[in-house]
């Protein structure tokens, strides 16, 4: 990538992890540095131990300092932090303008790992009825620098608790196909061999259904993992819990995560949240068998976490221990590849968006 004076002028005002390899190595070839340094700042950035310098390995000190100057500040700053008694932590991170967005890091069952969960937007407009996000709007897109700072954030909250963080996934607030510039801009420096290095396969990207979102992750052919948010197998229910339904059905979506799993080979995660009395009888089980028969596909059960009354005034509630166990059953005797999700961090509003909405009815309430 050649150098743009263009790009000195608005580098200047954005943070570090903002940046691409390209546009950083045209930083410094501008500024007389060798951009062969790159990779090298980038690991840094990414450390799960923050280097002793800011921009990290072994770089030449002249170099230091102008890193510093240039790109003073961080995309995001930690606001509020809680931590569950089964050793979830949620992280509330403050951007530049003020708002806020919520990261999740939950331990794994070895006792050396862990998972995270990233947001990609401020807020969301997918008016998902059950959803605490979608409850205070849509209010902008992340940057990809903002998506990678909370990797950072993770992976040192990780190695901080004496774990690895292992995967993550963009289920957190927002729907990541609506801001996938950015958010694959963010995979690709977290993700690739020569920089963050974390891995392509660690990482799932998940979706309430956008079909022309999931057509362009196939043509990136990042070899990414794909996760649907599917909640019930007909169109009217699921129309009526997500309003996108309307836009793509069921048939059409299924068919995108076809192709998608044709072509990078990866086995798709259906996400299915069991509402008591909405999406939990029997006959929706054997109807989610008959949908799923014949894709190589893996159902992802999740008891809800109660949020509050919902945007269209309903109180949905999770579905009771036993009519869970009973339509995990049912899956599995229709040859579903099924499990149940472990409930995390229930005593710290573990679900998306209620660390935020918390945190601003505090500061609404505060003279």
């Amino acid at each position: 990538m050649a150098y743009d004076k263009s790009l000195a002028d608005c580098t200047t005002a954005r943070p570090l992890t903002d940046l691409s390899a390209e546009e950083l190595g045209a930083w410094m070839q501008s500024q007389g540095f060798n951009n062969a340094h790159t990779p090298r700042v980038i690991r840094g950035l990414l450390a799960a131990e923050p280097p002793k310098s800011r921009a990290g390995f072994l770089l030449p000190g002249k170099l230091e300092e102008q890193l510093q100057a240039a790109f003073p500040t961080a995309a995001a700053s930690l606001a509020m932090r809680q931590v569950s008694e089964d050793g979830t932590t949620k992280l509330l991170l403050r951007l530049h303008d003020g708002r806020t967005v919520e990261s999740v890091l939950m331990p794994d069952y070895h006792p050396d790992r862990a998972a995270g969960c990233i947001s990609s937007q401020v807020g969301c407009a997918m008016g998902c009825d059950f959803c605490a996000t979608t409850q205070t709007g849509f209010e902008r897109n992340l940057t990809s620098g903002e998506i990678v700072e909370q990797f950072i954030h993770l992976r040192r909250e990780a190695h901080a608790a004496g774990r690895t963080l292992r995967t993550i996934v963009f289920m957190g607030m927002g729907e990541p196909m609506l801001n996938l510039k950015n958010v694959l801009a963010a995979v690709r420096r977290i993700a690739d061999p020569a920089l963050g290095a974390f891995g392509w396969r660690q990482i799932t990207v998940s979706t309430v259904g956008i079909v022309p979102g999931i057509d362009e992750l196939r043509a990136a052919n990042l070899g990414v993992h794909l996760a649907l948010s599917l909640h019930a197998p007909d169109d009217a229910t699921r129309t009526d819990l997500l309003p996108m339904g309307k836009r793509f059905d069921v048939q059409d979506v299924l068919a995108a995560v076809d192709r998608y799993q044709a072509s990078s080979g990866r086995i798709t995660t259906i996400q299915y949240c069991l509402l008591d009395g909405v999406n939990d009888s029997l006959s929706q089980a054997r109807d989610l068998s008959r949908l799923l028969k014949g894709r190589r596909m893996h159902v992802n059960l999740l008891r809800y976490n109660a949020t509050g009354l919902s945007l269209r005034g309903r109180t949905y509630a999770p579905s009771s221990l036993e009519q869970t166990e009973a339509f995990l059953a049912e899956l599995r005797a229709h040859g579903t590849v099924a499990h149940l999700r472990r409930a995390r961090g229930p005593d710290i509003d573990a679900a998306c968006g209620q660390l935020r909405k918390r945190e601003a009815a505090q500061s609404c309430a505060t003279p």
